[in-house]
């Protein structure tokens, strides 16, 4: 066992404990950028539209946000998301690369230990004057432990960790938005696929109800009671709304497909089966509009970028002090196997070195400028990124506040058609009118239906669109626990 003097120990410890003690940071101060932020929302006072003023249990942990419909299809569907869809997938890879460099930064807390071992033999030439092994050929071997260690005096690793932990979190509420978006296509399709079962059950039960009549008509028109002209106008009808019962056909396998692919499956090989069951739109915690600052993803990796960039700035400011390196080493060395084990063998060195640039013209200032500039663009893009969504929640308040009022007035027209068409077939039957008249309300009837069908479906992408304007089920604070035992938190 060899040992080295105490007095060179001390003296490296020193040094070591008199850089950590004199280090400073160059991180300017981080606050988050300020924005107007309203009161209330313009439309929430109209609570008749389907949402609700958030309640202190709002601020509890709560499921999925497609939950809400309470449709198991749905939630089914939606549990694949995070497994097989690759647009999700290539987010969560990103974030583990950026966790990465996370840990790659904070290595540079730590000193770099290097070992080695080697075994050489070398001859010098004969014809060096003043050289004493001229000529002789001399063995050596030797074996060390070598270490360096920068002590991060003016906090150059400390912002280069920071920069990278905030990068990071913004990947992650990257992953977030990314998964909110994914899941609202896949409900909004979803439902866009229902309304067309229920259209398509209307159009096929038309088509039913056409068919007989144009079969009684043809009898009709055998037995000598009415005219070619009805059995036409009925045949036009029943033709027309078979088109309209095919293109549906077609929009709800296109859905299918896309569905299909927001899961990860080949379109080829996926089917849903018909379901005509109502929607029940739910009550929606809208709360205040200061809470999207909290809820939304896309708005915490804006911040967080303005938190990166802030970081950045130290890093610049850090390079314009000097670098400060302290090594050591220790090992044996020796021409002869023999003595390669004795104390004489033993070789080591402590030593250190402070370095700093002069003049490098202009470079440090120029990077200075850029960071500063990368910060003011990052904070306009965090104020732009909540000014659009205040515009997208109060988009969708007033579009289901809008539609519910459209629903209440197209559910009167459409009583108003059926009635219609009850009193026309009845003044037909009488032989009080034509068929075209039948015909022209039969049309009325089905279109309003139609209409009324396709305003419920509009209501329901409004809430799903209104909940991913609102953050969906994200949890800030729970999603960025694996960042809690930084030493750089602030």
């Amino acid at each position: 066992m060899f040992t080295i003097r105490a007095s060179y120990i001390r003296k490296a410890v020193v040094i070591a404990v008199a850089g950590a003690l004199t280090a400073c940071s160059t991180l300017p101060h981080y606050s988050q950028p300020q924005m107007a932020v309203p009161n209330h929302f313009a439309s929430v006072p109209q609570a008749s539209a389907g949402w609700t003023l958030a309640t202190p249990a709002d601020a509890q942990p709560r499921g999925p946000w497609w939950t809400l419909f309470g449709d198991d299809e749905l939630n089914h569907l939606e549990a694949q998301v995070d497994v097989s869809n690759q647009t999700v997938q290539k987010a969560v890879a990103q974030l583990e690369g950026a966790r990465a460099m996370v840990d790659y930064q904070r290595a540079g807390y730590s000193p770099v230990v290097t070992a080695g071992a080697s075994a050489q033999r070398f001859r010098t030439s004969q014809n060096v004057v003043h050289k004493g092994l001229a000529g002789h050929t001399v063995p050596d071997f030797s074996t060390g432990i070598a270490a360096n260690w920068e002590p991060d005096l003016f906090g150059r690793v400390k912002d280069a960790v920071v920069n990278a932990r905030d990068n990071a979190q913004a990947s992650e509420a990257d992953l977030e938005s990314v998964r909110l978006s994914v899941t609202t296509d896949l409900a909004i399709d979803y439902f866009n696929l229902r309304s067309l079962d229920r259209q398509k059950k209307l159009l096929d039960d038309s088509v039913t109800a056409y068919a007989a009549a144009l079969h009684i008509l043809q009898q009709q028109l055998k037995d000598g009671a009415i005219d070619a002209s009805a059995v036409a106008q009925a045949a036009t009808q029943l033709e027309s709304t078979r088109t309209q019962d095919s293109d549906i056909d077609v929009q709800r396998a296109q859905l299918e497909h896309a569905i299909a692919t927001l899961i990860g499956q080949p379109a080829s090989s996926f089917s849903l089966p018909p379901n005509v069951e109502i929607v029940t739109l739910p009550q929606i915690p809208v709360g205040v509009p200061s809470l999207l600052l909290e809820r939304r993803p896309d708005i915490a990796a804006a911040e967080r970028r303005v938190a990166a960039a802030n970081a950045q700035i130290g890093q610049a400011r850090a390079a314009f002090y000097p670098n400060l390196t302290l090594s050591a080493s220790v090992g044996l060395e020796s021409s002869y196997y023999g003595p390669w084990l004795t104390a004489s063998s033993l070789f080591w060195s402590l030593g250190s070195q402070i370095a700093g640039t002069l003049f490098d013209g202009g470079r440090h200032s120029a990077g200075l400028k850029n960071a500063t500039v990368q910060y003011a663009g990052t904070v306009a893009d965090y104020r732009q990124t909540v000014l659009v969504a205040f515009q997208q929640v109060e988009d969708n308040l007033s579009a289901l506040n809008t539609l519910a009022s459209e629903a209440e007035s197209q559910q009167r027209a459409t009583s108003a058609a059926n009635l219609s068409l009850k009193l026309t077939t009845n003044r037909y039957q009488a032989g009080a009118v034509n068929y075209l008249d039948v015909v022209t309300a039969q049309t009325i009837a089905l279109s309003n239906e139609r209409t009324a069908e396709q305003i419920a479906a509009r209501r329901t992408d409004a809430s799903v669109q209104l909940l991913e304007a609102l953050g969906g089920s994200w949890d800030r604070a729970s999603s960025w626990k694996y960042y809690d035992t930084s030493e750089e938190r602030r």
